[in-house]
């Protein structure tokens, strides 16, 4: 079984693009940014979908 690793908080994931939080809200909005999902609620990203969009692979979409 893949060991599957935690999911990020919108927060996490600016820093490590080095974007604001509300550059985040915007690429939602727009759906340019990285591919998020909602969990209770709460916006969340798999590390995964974040990396694919530093690879290229643009194009949010919620889950």
């Amino acid at each position: 079984m893949t060991e599957r690793k935690p999911l990020a908080d919108p927060r996490q994931v600016a820093a490590y693009l080095g974007v604001a939080e509300k550059t985040l809200r915007q690429w939602r909005y727009l759906k340019t940014g990285p591919k998020f999902t909602k969990v209770g609620g709460r916006i969340r990203y798999r590390w995964s979908d974040v990396e694919k969009y530093l690879d290229g692979d643009r194009g949010a979409k919620v889950a």
